[in-house]
C-alpha cells in the first residue's frame, strides 16, 4: 500500500459534532467511529443488529469511557429501514455534521432484497443514495450555520469499481447482473459509489458553483485491502474453505492490513483539516491521499444518467417524499 502522511493530529476537537457510520458495529466501521468518538463527536453506530451494535459499543466505551455512540436501527437491504432511519435522526437531531456510508457487502451469491432488487448494488449503493438523500436537508442547514468544510459526506468505494465492472459502467437495462460473476455486480456497486459522490458535489458542494451549497464537501474513499468480514462474505467468488486458507496468507504477504488503517482514509475525508475544499469530489486512496478512479468513474454524462436513473426508480416508487 502507498505510504501516508495521515495523523490523527489533523483531525480537529469534534465536541459538539455528530456523525452516523453506517455499518459501524464492525471493520473499517467500527474503527471510523472509535477515530470520530475519541476526538470528542456524537456518533451514530447504523447496524440491523442491535445486540450486536450494543457488544460493539460497550466493548468500545470500555476502552474509550467518554465515547458517546448511539444504536442507530438500519438494514440497508430493506428501503423503509432506511426512511424510518433518517426520520429518526431527524427527528431527534437538529445538526449533522457528517454521514460516512461506510457499510457493504462484496462477493455475495445473487439474490434479491424485500424491495427487488439486487442486494450488492441496493446495499452498497441504492440504500447509501436514499439515506443521502433524506438526510441531505439536515446536512445543508447544519451548514449554514457553521464554517465551510465542517459538514461532509463520504461514500465508501472500491478499486473493484475499475476492476469488475461490466462495459458501459453501468448496465441500467439489467442492473441485477444475475448472469454475471458476482465480483461484477460488486464492481457496479462501488463505481455507483463514486459517480453518486461526483454528482453530489456537482449539485450541492464546491462544483455547484452555487455559494448556498458551497459548505458541504464530498468523497469517494477506496480504504484499502483491509482484513475485514467482508473476506469472509465473498462466497459467490470462491468456496469458504478456499477463503478461509487464503485469509491468512493474504494477511502474512501484507495483503491484507490492520482494520484500522482501513478508517484512515474515510477520517481524513471526514473530518481531516489536511482534506481541503478542493478535494471535494475526489477519489480518496490508502491511506489518505487523493487518487484517480476509472475511466467510467470520470465520466459525467454517465455521472448524471445514473443519478437520473436512480431518482426516478426511488421516486416511482414513493420513497423520495418528505419525511
Amino acid at each position: 500500500m502507498p505510504s501516508s502522511k495521515f495523523s490523527h493530529k489533523s483531525i480537529p476537537d469534534l465536541t459538539g459534532r455528530v456523525y452516523i457510520v453506517t455499518g459501524g458495529n464492525a471493520g473499517i466501521g467500527k474503527e471510523t467511529v472509535i477515530g470520530l468518538a475519541a476526538r470528542g463527536a456524537k456518533v451514530y453506530m447504523g447496524a440491523r443488529s442491535k445486540d450486536k451494535a450494543t457488544a460493539a459499543i460497550r466493548e468500545i466505551q470500555e476502552q474509550l469511557p467518554s465515547a458517546n455512540i448511539h444504536f442507530l436501527d438500519l438494514d440497508l437491504s430493506n428501503f423503509q429501514s432506511v426512511i424510518a432511519a433518517a426520520k429518526k435522526i431527524r427527528d431527534e437531531e437538529t445538526a449533522l455534521h457528517g454521514l460516512i456510508n461506510n457499510a457493504g457487502i462484496m462477493g455475495v451469491p445473487y439474490s434479491l432484497t424485500v424491495d427487488g432488487y439486487e442486494a450488492q448494488f441496493q446495499t452498497n449503493y441504492l440504500s447509501h443514495w436514499l439515506l443521502t438523500h433524506h438526510l441531505l436537508p439536515l446536512l445543508q442547514s447544519t451548514a449554514q450555520s457553521n464554517p465551510e468544510g465542517v459538514v461532509r459526506l463520504a461514500n465508501l468505494t472500491s478499486d473493484g469499481h475499475a476492476m469488475f465492472t461490466p462495459s458501459g459502467g453501468i448496465r441500467f437495462e439489467d442492473t441485477g447482473l444475475e448472469k454475471e460473476a458476482s465480483m461484477m455486480r460488486y464492481g457496479q456497486s462501488k463505481l455507483a459509489n463514486i459517480l453518486h459522490t461526483v454528482q453530489l458535489n456537482n449539485r450541492c458542494g464546491p462544483a455547484s458553483g452555487d455559494s448556498r451549497n458551497a459548505a458541504i464537501w464530498f468523497a469517494a474513499v477506496h480504504p484499502g485491502h483491509i482484513d475485514t468480514d467482508l473476506n469472509k462474505q465473498a462466497t459467490g467468488t470462491a468456496p469458504s474453505v478456499v477463503l478461509r486458507t487464503a485469509t491468512p496468507i493474504m494477511r502474512c504477504l501484507g495483503i491484507l492490513d490492520k482494520q484500522e488503517k482501513g478508517a484512515w482514509s474515510s477520517l481524513f475525508a471526514i473530518a481531516s483539516n489536511d482534506f481541503k475544499k478542493s478535494d471535494s469530489g475526489a477519489y480518496v486512496v490508502p491511506y489518505a491521499k487523493i487518487g484517480t478512479p476509472s475511466e467510467y468513474a470520470r465520466d459525467p454524462s454517465l455521472a448524471e444518467k445514473l443519478w437520473q436513473w436512480t431518482e426516478s426508480e426511488l421516486r416511482g416508487k414513493g420513497l423520495l417524499e418528505e419525511l
